[in-house]
């Protein structure tokens, strides 16, 4: 529900900011249905993900100044608020003068892209790499992060009555190849691989047939890793995979490589550095968005959950 609270007061080591826009994600549903590996303590704010503005900092805190753009170091933040005070090292700096839903989509998605692409596979201009659910905010960014790389994509949807209008979006933002789940058993899949070599990583974010079939097209010695699970539906791998062809399975969270990287603030500043770099350079956009008054957040979570949707609801404040 929607609740008027009491900003808190404002510590040494405190920041406080007016939220500019926040968007919901699958896990900031988890968290809520209470399904997610990490849950607030209630009662709690939702939302793990937004850019805010700093309004006041506190006497201690050095590297934040009003006016400047923040968005969440951990999760767990509570974004879905048009206020908050917190404590300096649970925010991030980020520039301001990239476009506000590029800000707001930032700390998830496209991180989670970059990582997979850089943490598995040493990948060179010329290689490839295999994704499902290509639609989400992680598919999009993995489809431009590779263009910019020179690493081309094979990206698989689900079949839904819009495809064309989808392929022809992801084909605009970069994709090389777009085919449905069902595409990947017909002898078409080879004639991809006439111009371009099979992929040495795949991307699953799906579970269940599509990860099987997916797992197919994967070079010997390839890695696949899972970042999700859609389809709510285990990973079954056919053993001959595992002796014949001696694949990799790995997962990734993101929220993980950042507890594991806290001490190394070089390898995140690089990394927002690389992301915030390409989205000036108009190679990054934000993932299709539909921007949603706070006071509407219900019809923003409906919205959210259902099936096909290739927008992805943004909260304003």
């Amino acid at each position: 529900r929607l609740k008027d609270l009491e900003v808190a007061e404002l510590g040494d080591s405190d920041v406080h900011i007016q939220m500019l826009a926040a968007p919901i994600n699958p896990a900031d549903i988890n968290m809520v249905q209470g399904t997610y590996s990490i849950l607030s303590p209630l009662p709690a704010v939702g939302g793990n993900e937004g850019v805010g503005e700093v309004l006041e900092v506190g006497k201690r805190v050095t590297a934040l100044k009003p006016g400047d753009w923040v968005i969440p170091a951990v999760t767990g933040l509570g974004t879905w608020r048009t206020r908050g005070v917190f404590p300096e090292e649970t925010l991030l700096k980020v520039p301001s003068d990239i476009p506000v839903l590029c800000a707001a989509t930032l700390s998830v998605n496209p991180c989670t892209a970059y990582r997979m692409l850089a943490d598995f596979e040493t990948l060179a201009p010329g290689d490839s790499v295999i994704q499902n659910a290509a639609n989400s905010g992680v598919g999009q960014a993995v489809i431009q992060i590779a263009k910019a790389s020179g690493i081309k994509t094979i990206n698989v949807v689900r079949d839904r009555p819009e495809l064309p209008k989808l392929v022809e979006r992801l084909m605009a933002l970069g994709a090389d190849h777009v085919v449905t789940e069902e595409m990947l058993r017909k002898p078409e899949m080879k004639d991809i691989f006439k111009s371009i070599p099979k992929p040495r990583l795949a991307l699953n974010c799906v579970g269940g047939k599509s990860t099987t079939e997916m797992l197919r097209h994967l070079q010997p010695k390839g890695t696949m890793v899972t970042y999700g699970g859609m389809a709510k539906q285990p990973v079954m791998v056919p053993v001959s995979a595992f002796i014949f062809r001696d694949v990799r399975l790995r997962g990734f969270w993101v929220t993980q490589w950042k507890k594991d990287h806290a001490q190394d603030q070089q390898s995140l500043t690089s990394m927002m550095d690389t992301l915030c770099q390409l989205i000036r350079s108009g190679q990054l956009t934000a993932p299709a968005c539909t921007q949603v008054p706070l006071q509407d957040y219900k019809a923003a979570l409906e919205a959210a959950m259902k099936p096909f949707t290739s927008s992805k609801q943004i909260l304003l404040f």
